[in-house]
Parts: C-alpha cells; sequence; structure tokens
C-alpha cells in the first residue's frame, strides 16, 4: 500500500509551522512553500490543513497576524511567531524528540533478536 506523502504530517503541522515562523513572519503560502523545500518537496502542506491550522494557532496565542502586501503587491495575511509560540515550539520539539526515539526503539526491536 502506497501512502501519501501527507500522512507524515497528522500532528506534527504545528511543530512545522512553527519552527518556519521562527525564521521570521511569512503569508500562508509562504510557510507552506518554505516546508516544502525546507523537506525537499516531502511534505506538501495543502491550503485545506495549513489555514485552519493557521487560525487555530492564532486563537491558542501562538501566532499572531496583520495584513500587508505580497511580493506581488497583493493584499496578503502575515503570521509571526508569538512569546507564547515560541515556548510552545520548545513543547513540540521536546515531544517530537520523545516519539522518534520511541518510534525507534520499536523498528530497533527486529534487529535485537
Amino acid at each position: 500500500m502506497k501512502r501519501d506523502k501527507t500522512d507524515l504530517l497528522q500532528g506534527t503541522l504545528d511543530l512545522l509551522i512553527l519552527k518556519t515562523l521562527q525564521r521570521g513572519k511569512m503569508h500562508g503560502w509562504g510557510i507552506s512553500q518554505s516546508i516544502g523545500i525546507a523537506s525537499r518537496e516531502a511534505l506538501n502542506v495543502k491550503e485545506g490543513s495549513l489555514y485552519p491550522c493557521l487560525h487555530r494557532m492564532e486563537r491558542q496565542g501562538w501566532i499572531a497576524a496583520e495584513w500587508g502586501l505580497s511580493e506581488n503587491n497583493r493584499k496578503a495575511k502575515y503570521y509571526k511567531i508569538t512569546p507564547t509560540g515560541k515556548k510552545q515550539l520548545e513543547q513540540e520539539i521536546s515531544y517530537w524528540e520523545q516519539f522518534v526515539t520511541a518510534v525507534s526503539l520499536v523498528l530497533d526491536m527486529g534487529m535485537q533478536s
């Protein structure tokens, strides 16, 4: 069974967005493109996942948004990480590292027999 690359995003989109915004403010399309480029196109964040997540994160106070002009002079909403978002990013990274370690332990089980 072939899996869609976006299956990997379940539960990790907050982490990816916060990490991306740590570099500076961006509009939604820029966030999506940045994640794609950083992952060597392995991760493709679709609008249907991205914008609900951004709006939820904004309500939680992890990011803030303001309107501005994009590179092609169109009105765009720019997002930036907040101090609360920076704390959340630290927690997300810690959780992700624990998760990766746990999965690696399970995968290594077969190697030890």
